[in-house]
């Protein structure tokens, strides 16, 4: 990962999951980290873990939907250092919940976080990076970017929104000198697992447990390694682990498969939401 080595990287969402994985590993690598998260407590615990064994970081208290602040942070970033080489758009959250039950409100929520979030890291970072002929975008997506999620359709739609918008930008920024690539995890151990709301059911962590196909979740410090490898690669989709890539690839030969799947969930959702509502 020699990549990485003295690069100046803004991680936003940083403080838990796979932004907390990536910032460690980075500091690891030898990047000079600013941790970003509306969490500053939990991104001040992220940078002291990295500054520890040698690392270097510092935190900052971001609130992502706030596009005066994204831009100030990214700009004041670049400044302090003289660059900026990489930064990770990678703060988000979700909403579960059968569609009947949900509101505007709630798909202003995720939108705000998910998508223009991204959207204001992704805008400054590159008028930046084009001035200084350099840089890299790293926006999280999701594998429910390219197949149906159902009882997460906000989510979804935001994450097929940043696919199509770091594919697009990719092209333009090429020739500029900015490389854009999208990141499409599947099933991660983090804690977006027990933090995501879930509409007309009140499951405590153990029901969610039970409920979790975990032979497939993979492990927050290796999604952040396979993240890290596909930004050193330049890959224009970051697709894992294995059952994202098998799902990415059967998707586009055969649709019809997923919709199968995707109604067979709904069936299972609702057998406990009628529980809960009757």
């Amino acid at each position: 990962m020699e990549y990485f080595r003295d690069k100046i990287a803004l991680v936003t969402g940083g403080a838990s999951g796979m932004g907390r994985a990536v910032c460690e590993q980075m500091g690891r690598y030898g990047a000079n980290l600013v941790v970003a998260d509306i969490n500053y407590e939990g991104a001040q615990g992220v940078t002291k873990s990295i500054v520890s064994v040698g690392g270097q970081a510092r935190a900052a208290n971001l609130d992502v939907t706030q596009q005066g602040d994204v831009e100030n942070l990214i700009n004041e970033t670049a400044r302090e250092h003289g660059r900026l080489d990489l930064i990770f758009n990678n703060a988000g959250i979700g909403i579960i919940g059968d569609e009947r039950d949900k509101t505007v409100d709630h798909w202003s929520k995720v939108i705000d976080v998910n998508l223009h979030g991204v959207l204001y890291g992704t805008i400054a970072a590159y008028q930046l990076m084009v001035r200084q002929g350099f840089g890299q975008i790293v926006n999280m997506a999701s594998m429910a970017g390219f197949i149906p999620s159902p009882m997460d359709i906000a989510y979804g739609t935001t994450k097929r929104a940043i696919i199509g918008l770091s594919l697009s930008l990719r092209d333009e920024g090429a020739a500029l000198g900015v490389k854009v690539n999208a990141v499409c995890p599947g099933l991660i151990k983090t804690p977006i697992i027990y933090n995501t709301p879930i509409l007309s059911l009140d499951w405590t962590r153990e029901e969610i447990d039970k409920n979790l196909p975990h032979f497939l979740y993979m492990e927050e410090s290796k999604a952040g390694r396979a993240i890290l490898k596909g930004v050193a690669r330049n890959r224009r989709m970051i697709v894992f682990p294995f059952h994202a890539r098998l799902a990415w690839w059967l998707v586009r030969l055969y649709p019809p498969l997923f919709d199968r799947i995707s109604r067979l969930q709904i069936k299972g959702f609702r057998k406990y939401r009628h529980q809960k509502t009757a």
